[in-house]
């Protein structure tokens, strides 16, 4: 690693030549005592050749030294080449990736997901393990039909970016448990006292009532720092018998999280990730249009939104009329009216809230 050449990394034949000499004994007695040819013993002492489980053995009667302690020399020496190899082995392009992706890692390292490294080459050999692959250029290839994941639109999505992230979210999940296998029925149950939490004053609170209620229906649910390269605001994968779902704190208005959040309870609820890892936003967008709809209509009652609608009064008094009626937060009624252009984004955000995370 530290630019050392393969000469230092000591053969176990090295020890073996320092225990003949200690013992006053030539390689061709050796050789006659274990029944090797003295030149697979010259070739071992030289370096060429490994010591064997058999050849430790016969190490072990001849000088008493434990047949353990040889196969372990030989470990170490095996493990430190195939390393040396390794590091020596690693592309420009390798480099590159890891250069993009290093953020991540550090997020990575400061939540104790991840051991902390110290340079460039360990962390290509990091992000390799994590990533389940021998070359950082193979993740491109394999992260189609992986996830499924909302992206912002008209944002630049980096494929090796988004895995590692992709990546991050999962070992995250696993450290945590769950009381529960995922239970569909109890998740229904529970919406109503999630959409709830949208009037928690303190969204750190809100978060954490959040992952209680998910946990309860078998779902891990966390809340993730956003990087460049990877826009997603929510990430959902069938794990086993748990769901994991993501969402990040890309985007600070209250109306796009709480959106996301029932647009990727959505897909849950309508059996979207019974298949572990799809891609549907790429490959079905009936399944992307029909999360959209039930966040919408769960939000705010479709035939009542209609209707006010055909009033034409987007008031801020009646704004917050209607809104007490749909049990939810005026900052919500507000989103949906800017995103379906009945008013400007300009218009009433003073009704509109900005989330402060920790």
């Amino acid at each position: 690693m530290n630019g050392l050449s393969l000469e230092f990394i000591i053969h176990p034949g090295e020890t073996l030549k320092e225990v003949l000499e200690s013992n006053n004994m030539l390689q061709e007695e050796l050789a006659e005592r274990t029944g090797f040819s003295a030149k697979h013993i010259s070739e071992v002492v030289n370096g060429k050749k490994g010591i064997s489980p058999k050849l430790a053995k016969s190490l072990e009667y001849v000088f008493g030294i434990p047949v353990s302690f040889w196969i372990n020399l030989q470990g170490i020496y095996d493990k430190e080449v195939i390393e040396f190899e390794e590091k020596n082995n690693i592309s420009k392009e390798e480099f590159e990736i890891a250069k993009k992706i290093k953020p991540i890692l550090e997020y990575a390292v400061k939540l104790k997901i991840i051991e902390k490294f110290n340079n460039d080459i360990e962390s290509v050999l990091l992000t390799r393990s994590i990533c389940g692959v021998q070359n950082l250029s193979y993740m491109e290839k394999i992260l189609s039909n992986q996830v499924a994941y909302r992206t912002a639109a008209k944002q630049k999505v980096d494929q090796y970016t988004l895995y590692v992230w992709q990546r991050v979210c999962e070992l995250m999940a696993m450290k945590k448990e769950v009381k529960n296998t995922y239970q569909k029925e109890k998740l229904k149950a529970n919406l109503g006292n999630i959409k709830k939490l949208m009037f928690e004053k303190n969204p750190n609170d809100m978060i954490i009532k959040l992952k209680n209620i998910f946990s309860e229906c078998g779902i891990v649910f966390e809340l993730v720092k956003h990087f460049s390269g990877a826009p997603v605001q929510g990430f959902i994968e069938k794990r086993e018998d748990k769901i994991i779902l993501c969402m990040t704190i890309r985007q600070s208005y209250a109306d796009i999280f709480w959106f996301t959040l029932f647009h990727e309870i959505g897909h849950i609820l309508n059996g979207d990730i019974e298949y572990n890892k799809i891609d549907y936003y790429t490959e079905n967008e009936e399944k992307e249009n029909d999360a959209d709809v039930f966040a919408k209509n769960y939000l705010i009652k479709e035939d009542e939104y209609d209707n006010f609608i055909k009033e034409g009064d987007f008031s801020e008094y009646r704004i917050k009329e209607f809104s007490k009626m749909q049990k939810i937060e005026p900052f919500i009624l507000v989103g949906r009216l800017q995103k379906d252009k009945f008013i400007k984004y300009s218009e009433l955000n003073n009704l509109k809230v900005r989330y402060k995370w920790k």
